[in-house]
């Protein structure tokens, strides 16, 4: 956080998009660890268990790398702006919130459906390595949505509760 004469400003971090960052790396290492081992068409698409769509091996793994580059990308779009905007229109000192917090928070967001996918490309990759599949895409997903709703539950009412003290002071 730095002071300036029209406000505050907040400087982008990389903590603000840590998860997002990490989670496309280890796609990148998912990527690289299982390339030499899939065959030159790999099922991508499954119906009741069996593979009924195929695509070479470059592009499945092309397919599967550029959206996750794309929603780290955005995760740090979407923190970048937000840093930049909330020291023009929010006075830090007036609202005993931390910022930075939730900057962090929307910056993280981005890795439930990071996480989806990463899951796709470990399902995709061990079906077509090893002829195993690890648990139905949809089961995964609502996990994720669940436990991601779950926690960000807690921040949001911990927000309030923070919110609320501050306002009775």
């Amino acid at each position: 956080m730095k002071k300036t004469t029209t406000g505050t400003t907040f400087a982008f971090r990389l903590s603000y998009i840590i998860l997002p960052v990490a989670i496309l790396l280890l796609s990148v290492l998912l990527c690289a660890f299982f390339y030499p081992r899939l065959p030159a068409e790999v099922a991508y698409h499954f119906k009741d268990g069996s593979p009924d769509k195929w695509l070479s091996r470059s592009n499945i793994v092309l397919w599967m790398l550029v959206p996750q580059l794309f929603l780290t990308l955005l995760a740090g779009a979407i923190t970048w702006g937000i840093a930049r905007l909330a020291g023009l229109y929010i006075p830090p000192e007036r609202t005993g919130i931390r910022l930075e917090r939730i900057i962090v928070l929307m910056g993280n967001m981005i890795t439930l459906p990071q996480i989806i996918l990463g899951f796709a490309i470990l399902d995709i990759f061990s079906y077509n390595s090893y002829q195993i599949h690890l648990l139905p895409l949809w089961v995964f997903a609502l996990l994720v949505m669940v436990v991601g709703g779950i926690i960000l539950g807690i921040l949001f009412s911990q927000a309030v509760r923070q919110g609320q003290r501050v306002s009775k002071e």
